[in-house]
């Protein structure tokens, strides 16, 4: 079976809005992750890439089933996010780093893939076997 990335938003939304720091960056990543692995998306990442759209057709078009296989966030993924997130509040967190990224990180880990993402810290931090495809790795 070809390995999976799960693809962070902020690589999508860099591509989708033609970021100008980051287009260049987050287009080569995944063209490159398309070429070595299958690219998986969640329904915590099609919701934050939806707010760029009015119509849910136009959202469609810009990750077809084609080319984002579309994963439902297991039961153990929600369960260890929650904790992760738990943890990063009592160490002091700040609201920064959204509960949604906690769900994306511990999607990647339970199923073991490897997320495509610049968002690296909060990742790093309480999601460490996670195989982290970011500019500084």
């Amino acid at each position: 079976m070809m390995a999976g990335v799960l693809v962070d938003s902020s690589v999508l939304l860099d591509i989708l809005t033609e970021d100008p720091q980051w287009f260049e960056w987050s287009s080569r990543t995944l063209r490159r992750c398309a070429e070595e692995a299958v690219l998986i998306i969640n329904p915590v990442i099609y919701a934050e890439v939806s707010i760029r759209f009015e119509r849910i057709e136009e959202l469609e078009d810009a990750l077809p089933g084609s080319m984002f296989e579309r994963r439902q966030l297991p039961w153990t993924a929600a369960f260890l996010a929650g904790k992760c997130f738990v943890k990063y509040r009592k160490a002091g967190g700040r609201r920064s780093a959204p509960l949604p990224d906690f769900f994306i990180g511990a999607h990647a880990a339970v199923e073991e893939l490897d997320l495509a993402t610049r968002d690296r810290s909060h990742y790093s931090t309480y999601f460490p076997t996670v195989r982290l495809i970011g500019p500084d790795a």
